[in-house]
């Protein structure tokens, strides 16, 4: 079978291109032929299809007034993402196209090309985001609270409340882009809508995609697994009795609606730091967190100025307990996650499948979770971690507490409950082979 595979970045940006590299990788696997459609930038893989690739644009970068004008006007509709994907499709002649990322640097005109309407070639779309149902992907207004407002299919309130990076006008070129593609009938041309949790499919048959959705968990790749099983460390109480100082670990980017914030105030209330040092602060809870506990917080972005302002207002004893690690990556952050106690996923907007989920239980290190998006298909209370109110902080502190008094008998059977949980849910072959399968019913159907 020939795959041809969509992704406006062919870089290893984010989730987005772990799974689509992965992807790749397994149906090749298979024994299937993959070719690639994608946008050209400096940082990308080396591909034998790259000619084929549209030219970079930045729609967020340090760029003219007059560029910005100028890459706006592609944003909706490229000629030349069409005129290329058509010259791809009369070379490589696909079987299935999967697309993945493909809204603003590659547009779905791509789905107009010529060679699609003489030849019924089956469109799969993995959706990563909720661009299908909101024109600021995230499904969080303007004002930062979990919003439904568009599931009516009248994107113009994204308009109403700036909820685009708190700019009227971007908001209003995001809205028009989700009426052309509603107006042009372009989700129309998707046969299969593959959502990587129950919950983000349940929301597209919400927003009107009911009976072309499936929903299929994203998957860990071999080398995940095993870079998982080998800096899993299953002696984390040991280390603590040898003088280890036991943590519970972030990472991720550090904006708003990932929660950091409120996982930093949590983690000052639960260890009595700053204005919570006074005992009046643990009134109906049974004291702090043992002075011996930290936070660790690996990664980058917007709030961490915010955030260390935050420590430093609390004190020299914040300052030393909760590190800020910086931006890892590799086996380095693995071990990271695997000598963590618990990661704690503070997610404040409809977090759909996390790869940080599911790389901490491939760690065999337990989830702190947020009750929000698909995170809680991740958490089996009590068994692969905890859970706690999306935005709470009070709520993550006595969960904080919770997690900080489970003895070693327990937490032993919790690292072998999220080793069952990848084993069972998370392999590589098991999506490609299910995947495969609806390939093959979709090229049925099309015959």
């Amino acid at each position: 079978m020939r795959i041809l595979l969509v992704n406006k970045y062919f870089y290893r940006k984010g989730g987005a291109e772990t799974y689509y590299f992965a992807l790749a990788e397994g149906l090749k696997a298979l024994g299937h032929e993959v070719a690639f459609f994608s946008m050209r930038h400096p940082s990308n893989e080396p591909s034998r299809w790259s000619k084929y690739f549209v030219s970079e644009k930045d729609y967020v970068g340090k760029v003219s007034a007059f560029k910005q004008v100028q890459e706006a006007a592609t944003l909706i509709y490229s000629f030349e993402a069409k005129r290329k994907f058509e010259a791809l499709l009369e070379e490589f002649k696909p079987d299935v196209i999967h697309m993945n990322n493909v809204h603003r640097q590659l547009t779905l005109s791509i789905l107009d090309a010529p060679y699609l309407k003489r030849h019924h070639v089956p469109v799969v779309y993995t959706a990563h985001d909720y661009i299908l149902l909101c024109p600021a992907y995230t499904m969080v207004n303007g004002g930062g609270a979990v919003c439904d407002a568009c599931l009516d299919r009248h994107f113009m309130h994204a308009v109403s409340n700036v909820c685009v990076k708190g700019s009227r006008a971007k908001s209003a070129l995001a809205a028009m882009e989700a009426e052309f593609l509603k107006l042009h009938h372009s989700y129309d041309k998707i046969d299969l809508i593959i959502a990587p949790s129950q919950f983000m499919k349940s929301k597209l048959d919400e927003g009107g995609f009911a009976g072309k959705t499936v929903a299929m968990q994203n998957f860990l790749t071999d080398s995940q697994m095993a870079m998982g099983a080998r800096v899993a460390n299953t002696h984390k109480f040991d280390d603590a009795q040898a003088g280890a100082r036991p943590y519970v670990l972030f990472f991720g980017r550090l904006s708003k609606e990932k929660g950091i914030l409120t996982l930093v105030k949590a983690f000052l209330q639960a260890a009595g730091l700053g204005r919570y040092a006074d005992s009046d602060a643990a009134a109906g809870h049974e004291g702090f967190l043992p002075d011996t506990w930290d936070l660790h917080i690996v990664g980058d972005g917007p709030e961490r100025e915010a955030i260390e302002q935050l420590i430093a207002s609390a004190g020299p004893q914040a300052v030393s307990r909760i590190r800020l690690l910086g931006y890892r990556t590799g086996e380095d952050l693995q071990r990271e996650v695997g000598d963590a106690r618990f990661t704690v996923l503070s997610s404040e907007w409809r977090e759909n499948m996390p790869y940080s989920g599911l790389e901490s239980l491939a760690a065999q290190t337990p989830i702190i979770g947020a009750r929000i998006g698909g995170i809680p298909e991740l958490v089996e209370e009590g068994r692969t971690g905890f859970t706690f109110e999306s935005g709470n902080a009070a709520d993550l502190r006595d969960v904080l507490m919770r997690a900080v008094g489970v003895r070693q008998s327990e937490y032993q059977h919790m690292q072998h409950a999220c080793l069952e949980y990848v084993r069972k849910r998370c392999l590589q072959m098991d999506y490609v082979k299910q995947l495969d399968t609806q390939y093959t019913g979709l090229i049925k159907d099309g015959e």
